[in-house]
Parts: structure tokens; sequence; C-alpha cells
């Protein structure tokens, strides 16, 4: 099965249990269609570039799938749907990384930056 990385954006105002429901409420939509939900990370609250629905900051979270076309279409139109979700981005990938996204890595952990011209 094709593999896919989504990362969605969910309200400000919602508790941190709140969002990290959202994670397993979609990972059960997967598996609902015969998908699975490989890996997933809760990034937090954090700041946005601009207002989203009014908003200035949301709940990130990322998740890994392994799941067919018809599930991921389904996953994606449930989180169009769904209220507290601001943003999605699905990705569709040759293969998922073992370390943890660039997002959870300290800076000490992450690889060197070019240097500035």
């Amino acid at each position: 099965m094709p593999l896919y990385e989504h990362v969605f954006i969910a309200r400000q105002d919602l508790s941190n249990t709140q969002a990290e429901g959202l994670i397993e409420h979609f990972g059960t939509v997967l598996a609902d269609n015969e998908g699975k939900l490989v890996d997933s990370e809760y990034w937090g609250v954090k700041t946005m570039a601009y207002k989203i629905n009014k908003n200035r900051k949301g709940h990130y979270a990322y998740l890994r799938s392994d799941a067919p076309a018809t599930a991921v279409q389904e996953m994606e139109r449930l989180m169009r749907l769904h209220d507290d979700v601001m943003r999605v981005l699905t990705i569709k990938v040759d293969e998922h990384k073992e370390l943890p996204s660039v997002q959870m890595q300290k800076r000490e952990e992450r690889g060197e930056r070019r240097e500035r011209r």
C-alpha cells in the first residue's frame, strides 16, 4: 500500500487531550478503511505565520500512514468537515523515515545548516 504523511492544524482553544483525541479518531478512520496509522506525533500549540479563521495559534499534529488511496480520501474528507480542524496537508512518500520528525528533534540533534550567503 502507498505511504502517506499528514499534518493538520486544530483550533487553539482545544485542550491537549482533545487535540490528541483527534489523532486517535483519524487513526481509527484509517483502520476502518483497511489502512493503518504507522506513527503519530503531537507537536503542540504553535504560532502561525498568519491568521486562519481568526486564530493566531493552533495545535499541530503529524501522522504517518500506510493506507489505500480510498482510506486517505475518506480521512481527508472527514478532516475537512470537522469543525476543530483548520488546515490539512497530505503528501505521498516513498518511505517513512525512522527518526522523529524535524519538529520533534532538539537543535543539537539536527544536521548542520548550510552557510548563509
